[in-house]
């Protein structure tokens, strides 16, 4: 695909960090997620630079990058972050490194402040781009730690209403909701528990990682993030803070009363997605067999709903060349950060 015997990809976000190194033939050898609570400082940022670069085996040639990671609120607003963050890897990389920057495509760090309004959040720009010239038609679902994303592929190509978060939040291309970070009181302000509809509590006690260790669809190697209370992530510990949730004690009832409360959080989480994904599928007339591609680390949730939906589903990571089963399936879940690393690999051709 190249000339250059490696190429990484890179997606710096809010809360992780995502790379897949890729070789001259498009193989991902290697593909990482690290957390990186940017709101801390930038020296998160490099701390976790150094934890994927020490993992790497064979240093890459070249660096593509993108990022979200500039929204986080050290920042005072979107270019400042996309500069800082830019500054940083620069100097953390090689001269070879380029930022994607949406439709402009990739620039060089020269460019980056001239561009950052393109650089900000364009990492949907280029998994819709990979994802666009492997599926004629299609809706793509990338449901990651805190966000989802909902991108129409038509024809060939992604067509999207929105490029910038706001107008992407207004068309329902954009929603904030993810399986791992996102507040359960932000799901719902009352849920069913053992047949009885009661009140959360609007109070930061427990997250979607929680239900979803309860529910058994979390893998252990995608479970990055903080918990709620700083506590581990056992069973017991992820029920005692979703009982919080209801006004209750872990001890006040049995394990399966506690996984029976996930599963409604993750019904009403899916109802939300549902009723997203409906829109997109009315805007375009379909064929029945349009699929439902599941991107990220919730590609369980993307499943779930291409059955509930009678849709076919195709998992992301099946149209990745990996080393292994394992590194395929972790690019699935940084797809941002492949796709970048596989369009710069491209252009490179």
């Amino acid at each position: 695909m190249s000339n250059s015997s490696h190429i990484i990809g890179w997606d710096v976000g809010g809360a992780n960090l995502k790379a897949v190194l890729l070789n001259a033939q498009g193989v991902a050898l290697s593909a990482i997620q690290v957390s990186c609570p940017l709101w801390r400082g930038l020296h998160e940022l490099e701390k976790a630079v150094d934890q994927i670069l020490s993992n790497i085996d064979d240093m890459p040639d070249q660096h593509a990058i993108t990022m979200t990671g500039e929204l986080v609120d050290i920042f005072a607003n979107r270019h400042e972050g996309v500069v800082s963050i830019a500054e940083l890897m620069q100097r953390k990389l090689n001269d070879d490194l380029y930022f994607y920057a949406g439709q402009q495509g990739f620039v060089t760090p020269h460019s980056v402040s001239e561009q950052s309004r393109y650089i900000a959040s364009a990492n949907w720009h280029a998994s819709a781009t990979y994802a666009a010239q492997i599926f004629t038609q299609g809706l793509m679902l990338d449901i990651g730690s805190t966000t989802s994303d909902f991108i129409v592929l038509s024809e060939g190509l992604p067509k999207v209403l929105g490029f910038c978060d706001a107008d992407r939040m207004r068309e329902n291309e954009l929603v904030y909701t993810g399986v791992l970070r996102t507040p359960l009181m932000a799901l719902a302000s009352r849920i069913n528990f053992e047949g009885t509809l009661t009140n959360v509590a609007a109070e930061y006690f427990a997250t979607t990682a929680d239900i979803y260790r309860l529910t058994g669809d979390l893998q252990l190697k995608d479970d990055v993030a903080d918990t709620a209370d700083g506590a581990g992530k056992s069973l017991l510990e992820s029920a005692r803070r979703i009982a919080r949730m209801i006004g209750h004690d872990v001890e006040d009832a049995g394990m399966s009363a506690w996984i029976g409360l996930a599963h409604s959080f993750k019904s009403v989480q899916l109802a939300r997605l549902q009723d997203a994904t409906e829109t997109h599928f009315t805007r375009f007339d379909f064929t029945n067999d349009a699929p439902l591609i599941g991107v990220g680390l919730g590609r369980f949730l993307v499943q779930g709903l291409a059955e509930l939906m009678q849709r076919p589903y195709v998992d992301i990571s099946s149209t990745i060349l990996a080393k292994d089963l394992s590194q395929q399936h972790l690019a699935g879940v940084c797809l941002p950060a492949y796709a970048v690393a596989y369009l710069l690999a491209k252009r490179e051709c």
